[in-house]
């Protein structure tokens, strides 16, 4: 693990040392995009312990569909005549205790749990704004598979297995909404050379799943930003949109952001809404740091991020760290 580190660093160096040569090419079409999240890049195994997320997004030259037309019309504070984009994804959540060898966790320790979801999400585009509503659709205990899938990849990795999943949150089918609003480069300005902005966010998620509000701050740093509104995360996280321009050559930059969330409901944290089920007191008051590098090399796109979670119930003992990698194809 100290050799990755070491490596990162030498490359982030060189990024810094050596000026991006890249410029947005002439089109920009359909993105694919793959998100990892675990916490094994901070050396731990606990609580949001993995999430992977697979997008495709439709790009400029993609004629929305008419459901996404009818969508922006209806929805009074969308501007008119801006670029509409849609998307699909599909992905996987698991939360753990603390200590996964136990079979048997204390009651103040965080359930186990897993999500399996789909989603569809709308986002309308009009220069430096960029509204997104999504609607996920999934479900949480034992059919989202996720004891299944962290067995599996432990066996193939040779990690201690995950012996508390008998405790796990039961069957619950989910439904999220959630709408955000980003202005991206609202203040600007250059530093030692290279472009600087400040990108806020505010918006707002509901469901049996999760319901919060949320606020925060995005900075991006490099030799010529590009027109997007930084990586993606998976919910909940800070926002991002996978479109992006592609290079023609090679480009980069560094960010780093915040949010804050007011949370009235986290049912990883609650437990099952119609059931009883194991459960913690959830803190409603979270906050996320993340910092990070994203590089763009002609059609691919790559973005490493380091992450650090408040406490989000309590007794927990410290707060959380863990990695986000994302790749992105412009096809």
């Amino acid at each position: 693990m100290n050799r990755i580190v070491c490596l990162a660093l030498m490359l982030l160096l060189a990024l810094v040392v050596f000026p991006s040569r890249g410029w947005p090419a002439a089109e920009s079409g359909e993105a694919l995009v793959l998100v990892l999240e675990n916490d094994i890049f901070h050396n731990t195994d606990r609580h949001y312990t993995n999430g992977l997320q697979l997008s495709w997004i439709s790009g400029g030259a993609t004629a929305a569909p008419a459901w996404a037309v009818e969508i922006s019309r209806l929805v009074p504070w969308f501007p008119a005549g801006s670029e509409i984009h849609h998307g699909y994804a599909f992905g996987q959540s698991i939360f753990t205790a603390s200590d996964i060898t136990i079979e048997q966790p204390a009651p103040d320790e965080r359930p186990y749990a897993g999500w399996l979801y789909g989603s569809v999400g709308l986002g309308v585009e009009s220069g430096r704004r960029l509204d997104l509503l999504a609607l996920a659709v999934g479900m949480v205990g034992p059919a989202s598979l996720a004891e299944q899938t962290q067995k599996f990849v432990h066996q193939l990795i040779g990690s201690p297995e995950p012996r508390g999943w008998d405790t796990q949150l039961g069957n619950e089918p989910g439904l999220i909404a959630s709408y955000q609003r980003s202005w991206r480069g609202l203040a600007t300005s250059t530093l030692a050379g290279r472009q600087l902005d400040f990108t806020p966010h505010l918006g707002a998620v509901l469901g049996n799943v999760y319901t919060y509000s949320r606020a925060g701050l995005t900075l991006r740093y490099g030799p010529r930003l590009p027109d997007d509104y930084g990586p993606p995360r998976i919910q909940p996280g800070l926002p991002g949109a996978g479109d992006f321009s592609p290079v023609a050559d090679f480009s980069w930059y560094f960010f780093a952001a915040l949010e804050g969330r007011v949370v009235a409901r986290n049912i990883f944290l609650d437990g099952n809404t119609f059931k009883n089920s194991r459960s913690v007191s959830k803190k409603p008051l979270v906050g996320d740091l993340q910092f990070g590098v994203v590089i763009d090399w002609q059609k691919w796109r790559l973005n490493y991020a380091h992450v650090m979670r408040s406490k989000e119930f309590r007794g927990q003992d410290e707060h959380d760290n863990f990695g986000v990698v994302n790749i992105s194809f412009k096809f």
